[in-house]
């Protein structure tokens, strides 16, 4: 059994403490969320993997072998997404490595991410989304948290983990807004209209108070035994009320935020104001919604003009 150097890596073994630094260097210098930490430490972990079995040292190697690397991703048949997120989460790694004086150079620094053809997001129709607004019954608390969930989501254009760290507070009712912890715990605070608010104030006369336990807390939206509901709970809830609105099935909860944003630019919102209400560091992820905008406008006049 080889000796774990200070690094935690030794003849090329996946080690803790390259993770673990990794992990304390993204949480508390980069101030990035626990789900957005997981998603870096998993890519550089499976890296970590393939250099044991590859017998290269993660530490001590070359862009050549890095290529080894990215040739077997290719024959894994990994779509581009994929290969370019490994490979950013890399570049961080590497770029922390070298700065810390644990890695002697940056292997990534001569590769050129591949090019992936740009999608646009997906939007939820007006017809769906009407039908996802209606489904749920109202007659029970979890039909009550699942419409405020709902109207919650499409009203703020807030991300499912968003929307899972929401507490009571975290709603003024006087100030008509709500206040959301995005990536990197950065604040912004979000206006609601009135429908929204209804919604919540009725979930929270006749909703939440029947959900409530031991374990409940300050949190907005509680399971049926009053727990606190993560972001997988909130996805699930969300496909169940998809499901029972006869919904497509690969619809997911970012797609409200998508559908949220989109709607906004088509009624005039600028750019600017939707960068603050969906939280962007840069405007230009904020621009794919005009294009999105114009994708469904030149649709519309396809199937409506007599010469389309």
């Amino acid at each position: 059994m080889p000796e774990v150097d200070e690094t935690g890596v030794a003849d090329g073994r996946p080690g803790s403490g390259v993770l673990e630094g990794f992990a304390a260097y993204l949480s508390h210098e980069r101030g990035l969320s626990g789900n957005t930490v997981r998603a870096y430490l998993q890519d550089v972990g499976d890296y970590l993997r393939w250099c044991e079995r590859a017998g290269v040292q993660p530490l001590d190697t070359d862009h050549r072998a890095f290529r080894r690397y990215l040739a077997e991703l290719d024959r894994a048949r990994y779509s581009r997404r994929t290969v370019n997120r490994r490979l950013s989460s890399l570049r961080t790694c590497y770029g922390w490595l070298v700065q810390t004086g644990q890695a002697k150079s940056d292997p990534t620094a001569v590769i050129v991410s591949p090019k992936q053809p740009k999608a646009l997001p997906r939007r939820i129709s007006s017809a769906d989304l009407d039908k996802l607004l209606t489904v749920s019954d109202l007659s029970t608390p979890q039909g009550l948290r699942d419409q405020a969930m709902l109207e919650l989501m499409y009203a703020s254009g807030a991300r499912i983990g968003e929307m899972a760290g929401l507490r009571v507070s975290s709603v003024s009712f006087p100030a008509r807004q709500v206040t959301l912890m995005g990536k990197g715990s950065k604040q912004r605070i979000v206006p609601l209209h009135p429908l929204a608010l209804d919604t919540l104030v009725r979930y929270l006369a006749d909703g939440r108070p029947q959900l409530v336990g031991p374990a409940s807390g300050d949190a907005l939206f509680l399971s049926s035994r009053g727990n606190p509901m993560s972001a997988d709970a909130l996805r699930k809830a969300f496909k169940r009320c998809c499901t029972a609105a006869g919904l497509p099935a690969d619809i997911h909860p970012h797609d409200m935020r998508h559908t949220f944003a989109t709607d906004l630019v088509e009624n005039g919102a600028d750019l600017r104001s939707v960068q603050e209400l969906l939280g962007h560091s840069s405007l230009s992820t904020t621009q794919i919604y005009t294009h999105l905008s114009t994708a469904h406008l030149k649709d519309e006049h396809h199937q409506a003009h007599p010469r389309g």
